[in-house]
């Protein structure tokens, strides 16, 4: 059996689907870049977040969305929470 060589169009083709989700969780990202968290936000009375989300989230205090979502321990359902709790 030979090595095939893919040409781009094939590889595009090929991973089209991917590379569109991978481009849509990124414009996702971006526009949490900007989402601010409230300063009135207490995450460790927050129920709906993992007790180690409200560990993080309350040491280290994010002040956007995305902050928050780069820490380890908080997970995309804590973000979901989050961003319930700010109505969106």
């Amino acid at each position: 059996m030979a090595d095939r060589d893919y040409s781009g169009a094939e590889i595009l083709i090929k991973y089209s689907g991917y590379i569109e989700r991978e481009k849509t969780i990124a414009e996702k990202l971006k526009r949490l870049e900007y989402l601010k968290l409230p300063d009135w936000i207490k995450f460790d009375e927050i129920m709906g977040l993992t007790m180690e989300a409200r560990q993080k989230l309350s040491t280290i205090k994010p002040e956007t969305i995305a902050q928050a979502s780069r820490i380890p321990g908080v997970s995309p359902a804590d973000i979901s929470v989050l961003l319930v709790l700010l109505g969106r």
